[in-house]
């Protein structure tokens, strides 16, 4: 239910190929932010279903996470760990405690642990993505979709989303020690897995208009 209301969700640059899988891998916004877009229209996430994510469905790290968070204190320069309290799961009471004996509990202590790692990550994508910038690797490109009339000719094409994609011609075009450097650093796996994840804008429209289908009544 986390993100139940909400079709982008953030993606840290190691889970490109999971997410792939699953989900269009896009860039969004003027921070160029990675993020796995799981349904067409804002405020609708078409992999949750009954409050869950689907089981064939990769769950980010950003949700994994949930709700714990880490907020940052520059002036002590430190990381906090913060907790939602108005998640359903934090209850007063609850059988999993948060604190034993005045210390973090080892429920907590892997909840630390976890949100340092993600923090981790979410550093080195910052890296990844200015180095993308750094190249001119990055276009503005457009999700589309031609529906059918029902004479079974080409309707009008309809434009779903804008957001940036690795230009396939621009990563071509680079010298053979750039595409070595990529390569070697491991960027270049990461770059061909969000190629390959913007084919699943076709499987966000299908599941799209499975949904908006009016059911079929079954026979008496």
């Amino acid at each position: 239910a986390f993100v139940a209301q909400t079709n982008v969700v953030p993606l840290t640059v190691t889970e490109f190929a999971p997410a792939a899988l699953s989900y269009p891998v896009i860039f969004v916004g003027d921070a160029k932010q990675p993020v796995a877009a799981m349904g067409l229209n804002a405020g609708e996430n078409l992999f949750i279903e009954d409050g869950d994510f689907r089981p064939d469905a990769y769950i980010p790290a950003y949700v994994r996470r949930f709700p714990f968070v880490f907020a940052d204190d520059k002036q002590n320069q430190r990381l906090i760990l913060c907790i939602d309290r108005g998640a359903p799961i934090v209850t007063e009471g609850g059988e999993t405690p948060l604190f034993v004996d005045g210390q973090p509990s080892d429920y907590v202590k892997m909840a630390m642990e976890f949100c340092n790692s993600f923090e981790q990550e979410r550093v080195r994508t910052e890296s990844f993505v200015k180095l993308m910038e750094d190249l001119d690797l990055l276009e503005v490109r457009e999700a589309s979709f031609t529906p059918r009339n029902p004479d079974g000719t080409a309707g009008a094409p309809q434009k779903l989303a804008e957001y940036y994609a690795v230009s396939e011609d621009k990563l071509k075009a680079l010298p053979a020690d750039k595409l070595a450097e990529l390569r070697d650093n491991g960027a270049l796996g990461q770059i061909y897995a969000h190629l390959v994840s913007l084919l699943g804008w076709d499987r966000l429209i299908a599941m799209t208009l499975l949904r908006a289908a009016p059911p079929v009544a079954a026979n008496a």
